[in-house]
């Protein structure tokens, strides 16, 4: 069964909006969305500055001016390269290509030669000049933040402003005002590159700790795994291997001519009958979804996917009906199946609750990553048809972030 309509249009599927598009991302997307934005909008301004610049300085040589405006451009382009380039490096030791750096920086020094041709000192274009020799710089080493370390983007910084006090020095400025003028532009280009680093170690980190969590989620599945084949191990192994000693020991007899043969053999067919039924029993509880045991379950293996999980009514689940317990069991295994492998969920809480004859179940956790209108996958339709044939409803929400599971069976709890 469905999950319940809401209004007259309940039915009908929403058309995916931008709030659904970025809903339906996970947190490391996100941030790496953003991440990379902030680059290319901040690397795209620059032909605008430039424009701005010529456009604001009254006296300049139309020709110096277009070569201006062409070196900001050709720096724009070889900036968001360089920038891709960092951000989608693999591996640890991310490098930047030698050959685009070094394009990067020889623009960005034909930029600021043709902006002093295009920009000379004096009047009020003088007050542009500082821009015009730290804006291609600047750009080009925010660029290599993605990859260069602080201390490497701290000496970039250090020789724009090294290079703005030059600058100013060989247009006939002060050395006090070159001074100056060198080191906060040094200071700032620095500042502006460190930040945009520090997006990318923010990056970096979320996207490490998601391998992480992945990594713990496989671990606790794989533990699962092992517990039950160390529980078919220590029920099978025994009666495998008196079989095998006692077919030994028949064949023998057989060989020999005696009697005891057909004792033995007798002793094998009981024993393994008495193994089919003990495996049957590991198998049947290990694929039976007992209500207490499923609890007991989820919350172990959250945990040791680092998701906190509470659970609270457990004393109950032991007093429903077999029949309840199984079908609450499997929504139970369900959800949890949800949370390892669709959600970004850090905490988890488990409820079952029995009121005015029914007993509900919920489960909810605030990873939610998968946008609202996103169908129901296989296991949940399971689980509703389950419920469905039990007389009892399944339920699904995403709301803030959370998603919310409950299902719901009529039953009287008995005293």
């Amino acid at each position: 069964m469905r999950a319940v309509d809401d209004g007259r249009y309940g039915s009908m599927v929403p058309v995916p909006s931008v709030a659904g598009w970025w809903a339906g991302r996970s947190d490391p997307q996100r941030i790496a969305l953003y991440t990379r934005s902030s680059y290319y909008a901040a690397l795209a301004v620059t032909p605008l500055v430039a424009l701005l610049v010529v456009v604001s300085s009254a006296s300049h040589p139309p020709f110096a001016a277009a070569l201006f405006l062409l070196g900001s451009v050709a720096v724009t382009v070889t900036a968001l390269l360089l920038a891709r380039a960092g951000l989608t490096a693999p591996g640890p030791d991310k490098r930047l290509p030698t050959r685009l750096l070094v394009g990067a920086a020889a623009a960005a020094l034909a930029t600021v030669g043709t902006g002093v041709a295009a920009v000379p000192d004096g009047g009020d274009a003088g007050s542009l000049l500082p821009w015009v020799l730290g804006l291609a710089p600047t750009m080009v080493l925010i660029a290599c933040s993605t990859v260069w370390p602080t201390r490497t983007l701290t000496v970039g910084g250090v020789g724009i402003g090294v290079l703005e006090g030059v600058g100013l020095l060989s247009a006939g400025r002060t050395a006090a005002e070159a001074l100056v003028l060198g080191v906060l532009f040094g200071l700032t280009s620095t500042a502006t590159a460190l930040s945009f680093r520090f997006s990318v170690w923010v990056l970096d980190v979320v996207t490490q700790l998601e391998r992480a969590r992945d990594v713990q989620a496989r671990l606790a599945v794989a533990e699962e795994r092992l517990r039950f084949a160390r529980d078919l191990h220590d029920v099978m192994g025994r009666n495998l291997s008196t079989i095998a000693v006692k077919g030994q020991l028949a064949a023998e007899l057989v060989r020999r001519g005696r009697a005891e043969a057909a004792d033995e053999v007798t002793d094998i067919s009981r024993i393994a009958d008495e193994s089919l039924r003990e495996m049957r029993g590991v198998v049947g509880g290990y694929r039976s979804a007992s209500l207490p045991g499923e609890l007991a379950g989820a919350r172990s293996v959250l945990r040791a996917a680092g998701v906190s999980c509470t659970v609270s009514g457990d004393e109950e689940a032991a007093l429903l009906p077999a029949a309840v317990q199984a079908a609450l069991g499997w929504a139970v295994r369900e959800a949890v199946t949800n949370v390892l492998r669709h959600s970004q969920a850090i905490t988890c809480t488990i409820g079952l609750t029995s009121t005015d004859g029914e007993t509900e179940l919920r489960v909810v956790n605030d990873g939610a990553t998968e946008p609202a209108d996103r169908r129901w996958g296989n296991g949940l339709t399971g689980v509703a048809e389950r419920l469905d044939a039990a007389g009892g409803r399944l339920m699904v929400a995403r709301v803030d972030g959370r998603f919310e599971l409950t299902a719901t069976l009529p039953v009287v709890v008995p005293a």
